[in-house]
């Protein structure tokens, strides 16, 4: 399960994991490499680029609340 970081403590994720930020609270969220194979998760992330663009940005900015994020990645972490 993908972890929520409240503080950023570190600015770097973990090996085999990365960083995104959901909401209109821009929470730090920590997650695994392996989701980027989840067509999903890649919907989610042509979604960002349609809305914010790439190389425009240092971080990685999902379009959706939170609540949604969290019921994506429960989905996601039933099927690994």
């Amino acid at each position: 399960m993908p972890k929520r970081v409240e503080a950023e403590g570190s600015l770097r994720a973990p090996k085999g994991h990365f960083v995104v930020y959901v909401g209109n609270k821009m929470t730090r969220y920590i997650v695994p490499t392996y989701f980027l194979r989840n067509a999903i998760f890649q919907q989610l992330l042509e979604n960002s680029a349609d809305e914010y663009g790439f190389g425009s940005q240092e971080k990685i900015v999902l379009p959706c609340d939170e609540y949604t994020f969290n019921r994506i990645i429960a989905a996601l972490d039933k099927r690994s």
